[in-house]
């Protein structure tokens, strides 16, 4: 009886998640240099054998001044083999470009999968944007704002968001009236002095009602520019009747939002999972 056991136990770890193939493509240009932005690549994690599977394309965070997308090659790969194709893009930093550059490439970035990502297996009509932090910003940009894919002459791919503990989501209020108490001048690099930028590129201001279903995951314990702005964030998509699930972490800080997905059972990649409609 106990070898049958043992050999029950060795079958089910060798046909779990982990030892899933998963097929590799990195470094690839999504973004060619022009004058206003630079080149940029990204990364692709497809199940082996993968057709038509849901993809997610994943933007890191880092005070929209520092990170890079191999530091979560790691998540790319669990997602994988979750059966989730995943793209882990680069976009352009601060100081050198400021958040309007951001917000163009994470766009671009979105295209290049719509017209790609069925060459590595994944579904174009089954596309989620996700972010955490910084990349929760731009995420809900891509995911929330019009005009950008107006510029381009194309109606928004995306099928739904994933905001992991985002931050910037209203911007504008943060750095007008809490600039002082919270060092919210540390973002100028990015955002500038000009009210009207934060404005502009704060996702609260373009909430209608009509977006692409969202979900908010926050942290209990996370920084206060970060609780305070998904607050007024969540009252005003409840107020639009804005498509919105939120997705609660007691005693979970900023980092560990995004550290979590080490483990490839955690409470994030459930949220994620199931909210992409994933088994």
């Amino acid at each position: 009886m106990k070898s049958i056991f043992i050999s029950l136990f060795i079958l089910a770890t060798f046909s779990s998640c982990a030892f899933k193939s998963v097929t590799r493509s990195k470094n690839l240009t999504y973004l060619d240099s022009t004058a206003v932005l630079p080149q940029k690549q990204l990364n692709v994690f497809a199940p082996r054998k993968a057709e038509k599977s849901p993809v997610l394309i994943f933007i890191h965070g880092g005070s929209w001044h520092s990170g890079r997308k191999e530091i979560y090659d790691f998540m790319g790969s669990r997602l994988a083999r979750r059966g989730v194709v995943t793209v882990i893009i680069d976009y352009p930093l601060a100081p050198d470009y400021k958040v309007s550059a951001m917000e163009k490439a994470s766009v671009l970035a979105v295209k290049w999968v719509r017209d790609h990502i069925a060459d590595y297996g994944g579904d174009p009509e089954n596309i989620f944007i996700s972010g955490h932090s910084a990349g929760g910003h731009l995420a809900a940009l891509a995911a929330i704002k019009k005009e950008p894919w107006t510029e381009l002459g194309l109606s928004n791919p995306l099928k739904g968001a994933i905001l992991n503990d985002p931050a910037g989501l209203d911007w504008y209020w943060f750095l007008t009236l809490r600039k002082e108490k919270d060092n919210a001048e540390d973002n100028y690099d990015a955002f500038t002095d000009n009210p009207e930028v934060w404005k502009t590129y704060s996702p609260i201001y373009f909430l209608e009602g009509n977006e692409i279903p969202m979900l908010v995951m926050e942290g209990e314990k996370t920084y206060p520019g970060i609780r305070l702005t998904v607050e007024r964030f969540r009252k005003e998509a409840e107020a639009k009747g804005s498509d919105l699930t939120y997705s609660f972490y007691p005693k979970t800080k900023h980092i560990p939002m995004i550290t979590q997905y080490f483990w490839t059972w955690s409470k994030g990649y459930d949220d994620v999972l199931e909210f992409m409609g994933v088994q």
